[in-house]
């Protein structure tokens, strides 16, 4: 097994995926290299079809590689593992459970029940739903029902937050106020976090480095480290210009030209 230094917590290595699709093979991702540090916030930004989401299930255990590998901890990932949380763009919350017991089902059943009712109390106030614990999903807002799915992935303290467009539903008001509420809970919680996003300023906003992946099979186009102060200004003329880069890249490997006017 090759090297892997002390702070980086994944690492993907010459890493292919083909789907069989009526009998015919499909390449998703193509020669895929990769390292997150421990604490990283890293975006991953592409086209649909590009196999950002695939990539992710891939680090989750959730997909296995055609070729090549992701490691976590330096160990090949061959399976889901409660060190690796995922939080998806619908909420998949249990209707018939109230938030307090949706959080809770995400511990195991060794776990006593007064030990749950002190962890998943600790979540309900790290995501700011004090208040909420009797609610049913339905009774509660988008914005709120994600917080929930945030808090029950946490439960088990992952070292790894993978975010699959968690906002992408949300409105856009709301959708500025959980990227802060992230961004809050990043910083409290000191996970590692990789948010795939369809959102250019969100990837911006959140991200330490954007990595910019190209139409299928996906391939990384290139990696952005985003050197800016927390909390950033949307409006500044350095985020802007990140912004500019990034649309570049994107548009540059199609026939459409525009305008970086933005």
């Amino acid at each position: 097994m090759s090297g892997i230094q002390d702070d980086v917590l994944v690492k993907i290595e010459d890493l292919y995926k083909v789907f069989h699709i009526d009998g015919k093979p499909v390449e998703v991702l193509e020669d895929i290299n990769l390292e997150v540090k421990q604490g990283e916030f890293i975006s991953i930004v592409g086209a649909s079809g590009c196999g950002k989401s695939t990539l992710l299930r891939i680090i989750a255990g959730l997909e296995t590689a055609t070729k090549g590998k992701a490691l976590f901890e330096n160990n090949v990932i061959t399976k889901p593992s409660i060190h690796c949380g995922m939080v998806f763009q619908e909420s998949r919350l249990f209707p018939w459970l109230n938030v307090r017991k949706n959080i809770e089902f995400g511990l195991s059943r060794r776990v006593d029940k007064q030990t749950k009712r002190d962890i998943s109390q600790q979540m309900i106030d790290l995501v700011g739903l004090a208040g909420f614990e009797k609610a049913l999903p339905r009774q509660l807002s988008g914005g709120m029902q994600q917080r929930v799915s945030i808090a029950r992935t946490l439960v088990n303290n992952p070292k790894l937050l993978l975010l699959d467009e968690p906002f992408g539903a949300l409105d856009a008001i709301t959708k500025i106020h959980m990227q802060n509420e992230l961004l809050r809970i990043w910083k409290a919680e000191k996970n590692t976090m990789i948010l795939v996003t369809h959102d250019i300023d969100e990837a911006i906003y959140l991200g330490d480095k954007v990595i910019v992946m190209s139409n299928k099979p996906g391939k990384i186009r290139n990696v952005i480290p985003v050197d800016l102060p927390r909390p950033r200004d949307r409006s500044s003329i350095d985020f802007m210009n990140i912004r500019r880069l990034i649309y570049k890249e994107f548009f540059e490997e199609t026939e459409y030209k525009i305008e970086y006017y933005l």
